[in-house]
Formats: C-alpha cells, sequence, structure tokens
C-alpha cells in the first residue's frame, strides 16, 4: 500500500488548479492514501483569537478544489493556527472535512476528541495515525476546542493503545523551529522515544523548510518537510521548497522515498523539482549532522546565538518601553536582563513544579 504525508497547507486566496503541474496530480493520484497538514481554519468566522502572530483562514473554494484534486484522504489538524479563529473556526473545520468525505486527526471539539487515534482498515492491514503539536496557541481544552497538543505521557499512551490494535502506528508531529533545518537535541530525544515505545515512522513539519532525517532502531524519523503549499509570502527561499513523503508497506515491511516540490514566487505555481540533486545534497549534509551528537549540539548552539537578541528583548525589562528607547539601550550593549534576573526566569522555566505556576499563572491572566 502506497502513502503520501506532505507538510504544510495553506491556500488563503483563490487558486486555479492549473496552478498546480500535471506531475504533481500524477504523483497524488497514483497513491492509495494521501495526508497534508491543513494548516488554516476552514471557516466564515471572523472572530481572531487572542494570540501573538499571524492569524491564517482557508479559502474554503479553492482548498476544497485542491484537496480534491489531489485526491487527499486525511488532513491532521494537530498544528498553531487551528485555533485562529477560536472554537467556532475550528469546529467550522471539522464539519468541513465531514461533509466533504475528508478524514482528519489531531483536533476536536475537547482535548479528548482531539487526541483520538485515527485508523485505517485495508484489505491487508489496520494502520493507526497519530497526530501531536506542540503548544503554541491551538490546544484543546478540557472543554474548548483546538488541536491535539503535545503531552510526552499522553502522547505515549496513545502510541502504544495504537500498538496493540493496529499493525503500522504513524506518528505525525506538528513542532520545532521556524526556518531552523535541524531537530533540537530535545526534539531529538522525544521522537526517538516515541519510536522506542511503538511507532513505526514519525514525521514533522511547522519549521517552513526541510530538515533532515535518521533511521533509529530501524524505524525511520523525518524531522521536516517543510511547506507543501503555502499561499503567503516570505523572504526566506527555504519557504518555497517542501518534500512529500512516500511510504510503502508491504507485508510486515516499511520504505520510504522523498519527492521534492517547489512553489513559485507571488503565483504561488507548484510541481515536483526534476533536478532535485541540489536538495538531495543538502539533505545527506543535514543527516550526517543529525547522526552526530556533537555537531548537532554545536549547531544549535548556533541557532540558539542567533536568537539571543530577539529572546533577550522577549524578556526584558525594557521590552514595556517603547521601540526607539529600547533600540538606544540595545544600541548600548544593555539589554535589561542581568544575571540575577536571568537566573529567575531560568529556573521558572527549568523547574517543573515551577513551570507549573508560571503557566497557570500567565493562563489566568490572559482568560480574565
Amino acid at each position: 500500500m502506497k502513502f503520501l504525508i506532505a507538510g504544510d497547507f495553506v491556500i488563503n486566496r483563490k487558486y486555479p488548479m492549473e496552478n498546480i503541474e500535471d506531475g504533481l496530480y500524477d504523483l497524488f493520484n497514483s497513491s492509495d492514501f494521501n495526508i497534508v497538514n491543513l494548516e488554516a481554519p476552514v471557516t466564515k468566522s471572523a472572530q481572531k483569537a487572542n494570540k501573538t502572530g499571524p492569524h491564517h483562514k482557508a479559502h474554503e473554494g479553492s482548498t476544497l478544489q485542491i484537496l480534491k484534486k489531489l485526491n487527499i484522504n486525511m488532513v491532521t489538524l494537530a498544528n498553531n493556527h487551528i485555533l485562529d479563529y477560536g472554537n467556532e473556526g475550528v469546529v467550522d473545520t471539522i464539519q468541513f472535512c465531514e461533509a466533504n468525505s475528508i478524514q482528519y486527526v489531531g483536533a476536536g471539539e475537547t482535548k479528548e476528541r482531539a487526541a483520538r487515534i485515527a485508523y485505517l482498515d485495508s484489505s491487508e492491514q489496520k494502520i493507526a495515525f497519530l497526530n501531536f503539536s506542540e503548544n503554541e496557541w491551538s490546544s484543546a481544552g478540557e472543554t474548548s476546542a483546538g488541536g491535539n497538543g503535545m503531552d510526552l505521557i499522553d502522547d505515549i499512551s496513545a502510541i502504544r493503545e495504537a500498538r496493540l490494535k493496529a499493525d503500522f502506528v504513524f506518528v505525525i508531529v506538528h513542532g520545532g523551529h521556524e526556518y531552523y533545518n535541524l531537530p533540537s537535541p530535545r526534539m531529538q530525544k522525544q521522537y526517538r522515544f516515541y519510536i522506542e515505545n511503538g511507532a513505526d515512522i514519525v514525521v514533522g513539519h511547522h519549521p517552513h523548510c526541510i530538515s533532515g532525517s535518521e533511521i533509529f532502531q530501524g524505524k525511520p524519523i523525518f524531522y521536516s518537510l517543510g511547506n507543501f503549499l503555502f499561499t503567503s509570502e516570505s523572504r526566506y527561499e527555504d519557504w518555497y521548497r517542501g518534500a512529500v513523503l512516500e511510504v510503502n508497506l508491504s507485508g510486515n515491511s516499511l520504505s520510504t522515498k522523498l519527492h521534492y516540490v517547489q512553489q513559485q514566487l507571488r503565483t504561488f505555481k507548484m510541481g515536483k523539482i526534476e533536478n532535485a540533486y541540489k536538495v538531495e545534497d543538502e539533505v545527506v549534509v543535514l543527516n550526517k549532522i543529525i547522526a552526530d551528537p556533537r555537531l548537532l549540539e554545536e549547531h544549535w548552539d548556533r541557532f540558539v546565538e542567533k536568537k539571543a537578541k530577539q529572546f533577550a528583548n522577549y524578556w526584558s525589562l525594557f521590552s514595556i518601553f517603547g521601540r526607539k528607547i529600547k533600540s538606544l539601550f540595545l544600541r548600548m550593549g544593555v539589554d535589561g536582563l542581568n544575571r540575577k534576573k536571568a537566573s529567575l526566569y531560568y529556573n521558572l522555566i527549568r523547574c517543573e513544579a515551577h513551570r507549573d505556576l508560571t503557566l497557570r499563572f500567565f493562563k489566568n491572566k490572559l482568560d480574565r
């Protein structure tokens, strides 16, 4: 049985079907079961959620046309934008899927429903699909709609349950660091733990760029497929490239292959990258870094250093000032984050008990 799994999919404008090359349609229509990450609610709601970052909304007509034309059987909904238009947006998206015979996984009217495992029964195998997302503004609550927010204990329990019921367990995760082509050491440890507890394959997206992969205990982990089709412009070149993962099941064996795709600037016309050797060479380098713990730590430290000023700004006392005053302090080499304050913040985040209190304190402030 042949599966295709693609990354982030957002059509937020009228999009002509002829913008997708025939070769891509042929690829998806040659597969038995196809999955994309629908990273925007399909809703008419105008009520934006209270959050940081952009709000995305799908163009219903074009989204449906392309999903059907590409023979998409399932969408993953555990992502950081599914709740951009509140509970109504989530419910509308679920109803859109149900009305158009598109299976979904990773979202629901409550946390319990969002965490439900999806199963596919074929004539040869039973396949389980689990979908988790990092907890960034989109997670369902006990009585509120949203995505299936990542929780390591819950995740492992679900994987073990699926292992008992299915022949193959697919775990699809929305997480990672935007425009960073590698996993953090924590991500690698966590995704490997999913394999250790019963996943047959782990597939990631969210960073908006292609990452590398590895084989762990004989099973594949793909850290990021990048964007599939995302009709918003970006200054990052990687935004316009993605990978479609082909998974073939035969008896008890699982094999994989990557197909590289690209979008054009502004028009978002897309198709397969015919001469993909350059991308393949880049991925080979990424894979070597992922396989070497020392190199992975070195690259992670460089990325953290690159983000240092941005995060110092988030936590700095000066973040309450206007942009000009804040900029003046930063030019003077003063970021408002002394050693004592940094120690306090570090402990509030590092210590599980302190982090529990910190998260609930800020949640309660936002809920008032």
